[in-house]
């Protein structure tokens, strides 16, 4: 049986695309290089910024961008796409109408994970991502489908303030321990478990401490796609 090849619409940013190649060649069970997941991967960073075009309102659309990027992939021979990008995710709905093979949408399927692994009294999730996201209201929609409640850090910049170190390859141990003071105010608040919705955040998940579960976004795209292309999840053992 012939293994489906995964599309990564990604560069958004472009560490962050590697990181997710990274974890798909880690979590692979091979004994040989044929044993590994066929990937085609589109790593464009100068797809217009989601932060300009979303939250400042002062930059280029980047749906067309995307749009191309997945039909390239298409044509290149890929049946599935992924984008390890979240906020990319609000423009999901133009980029699925432009390809003729399924385009996966990461939030949904990280809100199922969530969903799946919360015990049913709790069920309020803190999510850890780009301000960006709670303006359009992305994992929002996802929780009100899945019946879940989400709550977001109150200092939204120092969420952004990492970001931007993280992309500029200029992070330090100070912007860890923001972002583990944000996972604490959210537990304080009533969260049950923290989303890491942002790949610059993925790539420092390991770092992230909190008294509840941390679920990375990035790391259950990992796990669905390995399923998706060998059948099966991925076992330590």
């Amino acid at each position: 049986m012939t293994e489906p090849i995964v599309g990564i619409i990604g560069g958004m940013g472009p560490e962050a695309t590697i990181e997710l190649m990274q974890r798909i060649v880690s979590k692979t069970p091979a004994a040989d290089d044929q044993d590994h997941i066929h990937m085609i991967v589109d790593n464009n960073p100068k797809v217009p910024s989601r932060i300009q075009a979303l939250l400042e309102g002062t930059g280029d659309n980047p749906a067309p961008v995307l749009m191309a990027m997945a039909r390239r992939l298409e044509q290149a021979g890929a049946d599935f796409l992924v984008i390890p990008c979240n906020t990319a995710h609000y423009y999901w709905p133009d980029i699925r109408r432009s390809v003729g093979i399924p385009v996966w949408h990461l939030v949904d399927l990280t809100l199922q994970a969530v969903k799946k692994d919360l015990p049913k009294n709790k069920q309020t999730i803190g999510l850890l991502a780009s301000p960006a996201l709670e303006k359009i209201g992305l994992y929002q929609h996802g929780c009100d489908r899945q019946g879940l409640s989400l709550l977001y850090p109150t200092e939204k910049e120092k969420q952004l303030e990492v970001i931007r170190a993280v992309k500029k390859g200029r992070h330090t141990a100070n912007h860890i321990a923001t972002l583990n003071a944000l996972a604490a105010q959210l537990v304080a608040s009533g969260a049950d478990a923290i989303v890491l919705g942002c790949t610059e955040f993925s790539i420092l998940h390991q770092e992230i401490q909190a008294s509840v579960p941390v679920i990375d976004a990035m790391e259950v795209l990992a796990d669905e796609i390995l399923i998706a292309c060998k059948g099966e999840p991925f076992s330590e053992a």
